[in-house]
């Protein structure tokens, strides 16, 4: 019996050693994992072009309004939240698919004191972050890269769809307004104002 307790110290030191213990932070982290949804777990959305428009308005003479719209874009979302909240949007489109139903308009439009589509073919934006704001209401903030430019915008987000619901769709109200002077589109001077409010309307399909 006397030997039989002098080894017990020894098997307990050898059962101990045997069990691989995680640190309190890798525990944290898989939990953490779990709630968010794991990179593995997330869903891929594309575009519905049918379905979808970017459009933009800018003051002219003061009094009234020009407006247009793109023609050719397109984009993504990857998401492993039912409600998108950590959404990673991208978007890109065709500089010189502007229409402003002029046709000399859009070819001064797309001339280098504009847009300088030869030169700066794509205007892109790449969302850093997809904040839900209560009810169908949301903040997406990223950067947008138009002709030499990159800086951040902020689009105020109305879903026209019930997040959280899985239909295999979702569609968003996207609007915000940049000054384009900050984009090196100085011409028109005095005759255009300095504000161009755009609006963009999705709708993206969940790939199966």
């Amino acid at each position: 019996m006397t030997r039989i307790l002098y080894f017990l110290p020894f098997l307990f030191a050898i059962t101990l050693s045997s069990i691989s213990f995680k640190p309190a932070r890798e525990i944290e982290n898989e939990a953490e994992e779990v709630l968010a949804g794991k990179p593995d777990d997330s869903s891929k959305w594309v575009l519905d072009k049918s379905q979808s428009s970017i459009t933009f308005s800018i003051t002219h003479l003061v009094v009234s309004k020009a407006e247009g719209l793109f023609s050719i874009f397109d984009g993504t979302m990857e998401s492993t939240r039912p409600d998108f909240s950590d959404a990673r949007i991208r978007f890109t489109i065709d500089a010189a698919s502007i229409n402003t139903d002029n046709e000399a308009r859009d070819k001064h439009l797309r001339s280098d004191g504009y847009f300088d589509v030869t030169k700066f073919p794509k205007i892109s934006f790449e969302g850093t972050s997809f904040k839900p704001l209560g009810g169908k209401k949301y903040q997406l903030t990223g950067n947008l890269t138009l002709k030499d430019v990159t800086k951040t915008v902020v689009f105020e987000v109305v879903s026209n769809s019930n997040p959280g619901v899985k239909t295999g769709k979702a569609s968003f109200k996207c609007t915000t307004a940049i000054n384009r002077y900050d984009y090196h589109i100085s011409s028109g001077g005095a005759a255009l104002g300095k504000e161009v409010a755009i609006q963009v309307n999705v709708e993206m399909n969940e790939l199966k």
